[in-house]
This record gives structure tokens, C-alpha cells and sequence, in this order.
């Protein structure tokens, strides 16, 4: 049975634990491409091994949200939440103790884990925090403004945390955060009681497997050869986890992914586009922090004054958006969007180690707005295609797909860097492949989001 509603100050302790923890995971996703050369000259690490530095904190996060949001609803959100966050500072604590580029990976896993328990529960604490919708509607958007904050000033604060500190700062950084964060949430009472949703432990594993062996194989295949026993096996490993995945998913009476929600072509082109938006901004992030401490010889202060800029015009974008598509409408103003991130990536091939800073500065400020504006623009209908008691899953799906496909473009293009004998060429392969996804990701949302198809699935 639920509890009576929070009083304004107890509302007041779930709003700022909640904003303060998801501003160290958005914070965490960020922060580290600009250490990215010093840790490879510190722990002696390739470009694999700092695929692996970034991906192993995405790849738990993505493969285990939708389980955490379970977990939330069955054993209570406040009690998943402090776990989580627990679990997040303990592996920050890891990483800035580090001795080894293994156990920095393990140690970024384990901080994705704590980062799928805490989001979900998060959203679903503010909900039980103010039942009011329109008091719900200002403090979701000031838990998503602090995201986006962190978002926009993480290289920033990166640069200078390593340049006074060095680069086990920048995760030493969190614990204070975090610890701040499980202090307001411990004197939060339970406004819910544990309910009784079902944790899908088959399609779980399966997911895991075969989005853990798809990025095992990008990452290891240069390094092993693509004919090795090794990434052979991965390959047929990761074809029968997907298949397996599907077919539980498809079959059981609890699924962890609802399949039924991509009989609606918005929902599923929402899905698609907020996967390419995140495997294009993610995989770029990356690769322009390569090429600013590898080409350009930057230090880690002077890469995050760089990224300054777009990650500005993330947050900007995001801020813009919903005014935006109320304008010019959800259909015209995505495929705009979209043509910003090829726009952006065309003018990014003019740049090189040699031009000059504006060069590459202009087109990085159009992929940041694409950025910041797609998120949001692609949530929103996706959530009115489905009822609202399935709205809470139907957002863990997105944000899924988002940490996925930042997965994914962190390995495909860290290969491509991988084996390219000269590191422009690899970067004009990669902004060729930005341009050609932002047109197919276009061309989808174009023919998906007319009236016709936007009909709400009505799930029970």
C-alpha cells in the first residue's frame, strides 16, 4: 500500500540526491575521453585498452537499465537506488586506485552496474516525490538540466581536475559527490511499497552475452586478426546470444524488452535514432579526443577547453528542443537535426593537426546542437505511443539504446583507428560514416513519423 505523499522538504532531499547522482553518471560518461592520453602513457595502454576504459562503463550500464528499473519496482526504488550509488562510489574508488589498466576496466564495469541500478530508480523516486504533475514536470526537467550540465562541463572539468591533480582525480572526484547523494537519500522515507514485477534472468544473460561479444570482437578483432580462433568464436557466440535474446523475449510472459512495442514504427524509429544519435556523438567524443592529445598533441586542459564549445551546445540543444519541435514540429525538425550532425562531420573533415582551431571548432558546434536536441525530441513520442503504465520501461528501452549504441560507436570507430596506418585517414573514413548513418537515421524518422503511424500501442 502506498504511503501518504512526501512533504515539501522530504520532496525537496529526493530532488537533490537524485540530481546529484545522476550528474556524476552523465558526469562519468564524459570526463574520461579527456584523460584518455594520460592514462595510455601512465598504464601503458593501446587503443583496444582504451576502448575497453570507456566502453566497459557503457556497456553494463546499457546491458543491465532495463534490469535495473525491475529491481526498483520489486524491491522498492529507494533501496535499489542507495545501492546503486554505493556500488558507483566503491567502483570510483577503484578506478582512482587503479594499478593496472585491467583493474581500471573492471573497476569502470563496476560503476556501470551502480549507474543501471540508480538512474531508473531515480526517475521513479522523483514520481513517488511529487505526484503532482506539474510539480513532477519542473523537477524531471531540473534532474535532466543537471545531467545536461554535467554533460556540457565534464571534459572541462576533467582538463583541470588532471592538470592540478593528475587522472585518478577525476573519478576520486565522485566519492564525495555520491556520498553526499546516499546521505540525502538515506533520510528519505519509503513512499512505496516492493511490488511484484518479474526480473527476466534468461533474456538478461542473453543480452548481456550478445551486446558483450558484438563489442569484444569490434575492440579485439585488429588486435587478434579476424580469423582468430578467438574473435570467430565471439562471432558465433554473439549470433546465438541475439537470437536466444530474441526468442525469449518474443516468448516469456515477462519480458525485460517488450517486443510488442516495435509494432509501432515511431516507437520503433525513436528507438533507431536515439541509438545513431548516441553511436555518432559517442564515437566521435572518442575520436576527436584522440585527435586533439594524439594529432594535435594537446594536453588534457587545453582537450576539454576544446570540446568546451559542443558540449555547451549540448546542453544548449537540449534546452532548445521541445521549443524547437513545438515550431517546426517533431518530423522537420529531427531530420534537421540530423543534417546538422552531417553538416558537422563534413566540415570536420577540413580539419587536420595542422589547422587552425576554428576549423574544427565551427562544425563541432552543429554535432553538439544535433546532440542535445535529439535526446529529448525522440523520447517524447515514443512515450505516447505506449500506455502510460508501460511509460517507466519504455524510457528504460531508449536510454538502452542510447548507452548501446555509444558502445558500439566507441569500438567501430576505435578500430578504424586501430588499423589506419595515418590517423586522418581513419578520421575521414569515420565522418564518412557519420554523414551516411544522420541520412538513413533522416530518411527513417521522415517516412515513421507521419500522423498515421503515431498511434498509441495501448499496452496492457
Amino acid at each position: 500500500m502506498a504511503a501518504l505523499a512526501p512533504t515539501r522538504s522530504a520532496a525537496s532531499r529526493v530532488l537533490a540526491a537524485t540530481c546529484i547522482s545522476y550528474t556524476v553518471v552523465l558526469l562519468d560518461a564524459s570526463i574520461v575521453n579527456v584523460a584518455l592520453g594520460e592514462i595510455s602513457r601512465t598504464l601503458r595502454s593501446n587503443i583496444a585498452g582504451l576502448q575497453w576504459v570507456v566502453n566497459a562503463y557503457t556497456l553494463t550500464f546499457a546491458s543491465l537499465l532495463m534490469t535495473g528499473g525491475t529491481l526498483g519496482d520489486r524491491l522498492g526504488a529507494r533501496n535499489v537506488y542507495l545501492t546503486g550509488l554505493s556500488v558507483f562510489v566503491l567502483g570510483s574508488v577503484l578506478c582512482g586506485f587503479a594499478p593496472d589498466l585491467t583493474t581500471l576496466t573492471l573497476a569502470r564495469a563496476l560503476q556501470g552496474v551502480g549507474s543501471a541500478m540508480l538512474v531508473p530508480c531515480s526517475l521513479a523516486l522523483i514520481n513517488d516525490a511529487y505526484p503532482l504533475p506539474a510539480r513532477r514536470a519542473a523537477a524531471v526537467s531540473l534532474w535532466m538540466g543537471c545531467g545536461g550540465v554535467a554533460m556540457a562541463s565534464g571534459p572541462l572539468i576533467g582538463g583541470l581536475l588532471i592538470h592540478l591533480l593528475g587522472w585518478r582525480s577525476i573519478f576520486f572526484v565522485n566519492v564525495p559527490i555520491g556520498l553526499a547523494g546516499i546521505w540525502l537519500a538515506q533520510a528519505v522515507e519509503r513512499t512505496t511499497s516492493p511490488g511484484t514485477r518479474h526480473v527476466d534472468l534468461p533474456g538478461q544473460l542473453a543480452g548481456i552475452v550478445a551486446l558483450g561479444t558484438v563489442i569484444g570482437v569490434l575492440i579485439e578483432g585488429h588486435r587478434l586478426g579476424w580469423q582468430s580462433a578467438p574473435i570467430v568464436a565471439g562471432i558465433a557466440i554473439s549470433g546465438v546470444a541475439w537470437l536466444a535474446f530474441f526468442v525469449i523475449e518474443t516468448r516469456t510472459r515477462h519480458p525485460m524488452l517488450p517486443m510488442q512495442f516495435f509494432r509501432n514504427a515511431l516507437f520503433s524509429a525513436s528507438t533507431l535514432v536515439s541509438l545513431v544519435s548516441a553511436f555518432v556523438f559517442y564515437g566521435m567524443l572518442f575520436t576527436f579526443s584522440l585527435f586533439y592529445q594524439q594529432a594535435r598533441g594537446y594536453s588534457a586542459l587545453d582537450t576539454g577547453l576544446a570540446f568546451l564549445p559542443m558540449t555547451g551546445m549540448v546542453a544548449l540543444g537540449g534546452l532548445l528542443s521541445s521549443r524547437v519541435v513545438k515550431r517546426l514540429g517533431t518530423r522537420e525538425s529531427m531530420c534537421i537535426a540530423f543534417a546538422l550532425y552531417a553538416l558537422g562531420a563534413l566540415g570536420m573533415s577540413l580539419a587536420n593537426a595542422a589547422s587552425p582551431y576554428w576549423v574544427a571548432v565551427v562544425p563541432m558546434l552543429a554535432i553538439g546542437m544535433a546532440s542535445g536536441f535529439i535526446s529529448p525530441a525522440a523520447t517524447s513520442p515514443a512515450l505516447g505511443t505506449v500506455d502510460k503504465n508501460r511509460a517507466g520501461i519504455a524510457a528504460a528501452v531508449l536510454n538502452s539504446a542510447r548507452q548501446s549504441g555509444s558502445a558500439l560507436g566507441v569500438a567501430i570507430f576505435g578500430t578504424f583507428i586501430s588499423t589506419a596506418h595515418v590517423f586522418q585517414q581513419a578520421m575521414n573514413v569515420i565522418l564518412g560514416i557519420v554523414v551516411t548513418l544522420s541520412t538513413i537515421a533522416a530518411c527513417v524518422w521522415w517516412v515513421a513519423s507521419r500522423p498515421v503511424d503515431a498511434e498509441p500501442c495501448r499496452l496492457s
